[in-house]
């Protein structure tokens, strides 16, 4: 008769899954932040940076789960 004990029935992965999990949610927070503040940006900043009104218009119309 075999015996198990909490060590070998615990799920080594969880940790894993819940940091990959976090790091996902992290960037997509990032990502709508990021698209919010290019929307407040001036001419000036676009010009400087080399984006116009409808490169930031493309960017800020995305999904925040999309890249």
């Amino acid at each position: 008769m075999s015996t198990c004990t909490h060590e070998t029935m615990t799920n080594h992965h969880d940790s894993g899954l819940f940091a990959q999990l976090s790091d996902t949610l992290h960037t997509w927070r990032d990502r709508a932040r990021q698209r919010r503040e290019l929307t407040q940006w001036t001419d000036r900043d676009l010009h400087d940076v080399g984006l116009s009104w409808s490169d930031i218009v493309q960017e800020a119309e995305k999904p925040f789960w999309r890249a």
